[in-house]
């Protein structure tokens, strides 16, 4: 193995910051050289759809390090920069301004690019949320009190119609799953968002897809169901989910597919690591491989990351975390533990969903495989420790 001299970090968000940090904290002194495609210095995105899109932050709330933090990293900061092309075997890394930067050890925080649909993008009025320009453009919208259609009621749709709600705008929400967060956490659960929604007054669309996005004089005026009904928008988010950004990579030799394919201990190749949203790994619990987009799961893979590239194939360890994520929505705050999938069984085990405050167990076959809380942070933590253990297969879905 190289000796670890030269560093290079590709992604400039939350896991490329944390491993630059990690790396420091584990003694690596070398040349340490982050890569970053935004302008913006290091930021945290979960406020963007709600604080930020709200405009009860202003940017510099969200930055991860202040300057002088950053500095004592000791970091080549390479800012509005993109990485272009990799070469393993030479150990560079092209930029697109055509410079090439040489490593021993390379980690890869490219993160996520936002999905968009085959039609529509070029009116004026659509939009996508990723980074924090994307919060702002879109926030300066909200002044003249739009109509919005959000697409999409996973975590990040979902959060945006309930931030525009909140500012008293027209909302309606669209999605082919039969209850928001249908995908994250299954559709019981997924029905009680449903209700916290229409309680606020937002028009849910669920099971239905869009067909097209109309406009006049190039600005969208539109969104066609594919029922037929049209809904009247002056601004559209297209929340639809995201894809990795591995573009970059296509020539690399690197073995992509859903993210950067990498071993137990993050390894996608001698010298090269990947944490984070673009990070696909093999997953003890489940025997697949998992990849995550869950902000924790960020700074937590990029601190096992960073030690192993330090510590090498001999002296790393396997990346086995049990995942934990969270939304924010009105006055809900839904977090959970492991995994909650649309097929397990569900039970509320403390408080009553009647009131929102609960914690629920999912299990599949038997095992319970992640916990929820509904406004009980307390209550849920006292839960994790069942995740991974084998229970009472009788366990019967709560209708609370």
């Amino acid at each position: 193995m190289p000796a670890m001299d030269r560093i290079v970090l590709v992604g400039a968000s939350a896991a490329g910051l944390t491993a630059a940090d990690a790396l420091r904290r584990e003694g690596f002194t070398g040349s340490l050289t982050m890569v970053g495609e935004e302008l913006w210095a290091p930021y945290d995105r979960p406020p963007l759809s709600k604080q930020v899109l709200a405009g009860t932050w202003e940017p510099e709330r969200t930055v991860l390090r202040q300057e002088a933090d950053l500095g004592r990293l000791k970091l080549d900061l390479r800012l509005g920069c993109r990485a272009t092309g990799l070469d393993p075997a030479a150990r560079t890394v092209t930029l697109a301004d055509g410079d090439r930067l040489p490593y021993d050890g390379l980690l890869l925080a490219t993160g996520l690019r936002p999905r968009r649909l085959p039609f529509g993008h070029d009116l004026a009025g659509v939009h996508v949320l990723r980074t924090l320009d994307d919060a702002l453009t879109l926030r300066a919208q909200w002044g003249s009190g739009p109509r919005v259609v959000v697409i999409g009621a996973g975590f990040l749709g979902s959060e945006i119609a309930a931030t525009a709600r909140g500012l008293g705008l027209d909302v309606a929400l669209v999605d082919p799953e039969p209850a928001p967060l249908a995908r994250q956490v299954g559709t019981w659960v997924g029905g009680l968002v449903a209700d916290l929604h229409r309680d606020h007054g937002v028009r849910l669309h669920m099971g239905r897809g869009v067909t097209e996005l109309t406009g006049a004089c190039g600005r969208v005026t539109a969104v066609v169901l594919d029922d037929g009904t049209r809904l009247p928008a002056d601004v559209v988010v297209v929340a639809i989910g995201s894809v990795p950004a591995v573009e970059w990579l296509a020539d690399s030799g690197l073995s992509l597919g859903d993210g950067v394919r990498c071993d137990s201990h993050c390894r996608a190749a001698p010298g090269v690591y990947a944490a984070g949203d673009v990070a696909n790994w093999p997953d003890p619990a489940t025997g697949g491989r998992v990849r995550l987009e869950q902000r924790m799961n960020a700074t937590d893979q990029a601190r096992a990351a960073a030690r192993n590239l330090l510590a090498g194939p001999g002296g790393s360890e396997p990346y086995a975390p049990i995942p934990f994520g969270w939304t924010d929505q009105y006055d809900a705050k839904i977090q959970f533990h492991g995994r909650c999938p649309a097929d397990a069984q569900v039970e509320c085990v403390d408080g009553d969903p009647r009131s929102r405050a609960f914690v629920a167990l999912y299990r599949l076959r038997g095992r319970v495989v992640g916990a929820l809380g509904w406004n009980s942070a307390r209550a849920l933590r006292a839960y994790r420790g069942h995740i991974g253990r084998q229970e009472v297969e009788e366990a019967e879905v709560s209708e609370g």
